[in-house]
């Protein structure tokens, strides 16, 4: 069901050549990102979409950089995002598309990031609900994926992995942040999503 990863991704082509400005700052226990120039400076329309290519790398230090570097940028620059969203929907369509499991788990989880990254004006997730018929196809196949235990724990529950969960999770934050049309885009793509908001 996992399909080849397309490799070299513009994340890493621009990090081996030395074009992002950024680079691991080891520490004691975490390792973080050192930017060498300040995040609400930086050209989002040309950073942006290269650091949500890189999502759908799995090797290390690519892996960390790029969706600790998306993390960052939509912390600092929440209002910077909204006018990139068009440039985002090919890099999170092509990191869904891998179909692999941890790999739409990071995307999933940076995209409900995404949606809330401007609450005051809600004008990201506003955004992407006419992207939604491009995103939200491949989450059909694994929304019913849910580990199912019996009566035994899950010790980790807390690194958020159940992709069902986790998927049913994403839908009901674009809802929740997605405007009026949100519900009816969801379920014509979604068929099994119901409203958790009350009307």
């Amino acid at each position: 069901m996992e399909r080849p990863n397309p490799p070299n991704t513009e994340f890493r082509r621009f990090y081996e050549r030395g074009d992002l400005p950024v680079q691991i700052e080891h520490g004691g226990v975490h390792n973080r990102i050192a930017w060498k120039v300040a995040i609400d400076k930086l050209d989002f329309h040309h950073y942006l979409p290269i650091f949500f290519d890189g999502l759908r790398e799995v090797e290390m230090p690519y892996a960390f950089l790029a969706e600790q570097g998306v993390y960052d940028m939509m912390q600092v620059g929440a209002s910077k995002v909204a006018p990139v969203v068009p440039q985002l929907i090919v890099p999170i369509k092509t990191a869904l598309n891998t179909r692999n499991r941890s790999v739409i788990a990071k995307v999933l989880k940076v995209l409900q990031a995404l949606v809330k990254c401007d609450q005051e004006e809600n004008l990201v997730g506003q955004a992407l609900v006419s992207y939604y018929q491009r995103i939200l196809p491949i989450l059909n196949i694994f929304i019913r994926q849910n580990d199912n235990l019996g009566d035994r724990i899950d010790y980790g529950q807390y690194k958020r992995c159940n992709l069902g969960e986790l998927i049913m999770e994403t839908l009901e934050v674009f809802e929740r942040y997605g405007g009026p049309h949100a519900f009816i885009n969801i379920k014509y793509l979604v068929p099994v999503y119901e409203s958790v908001i009350i009307r």
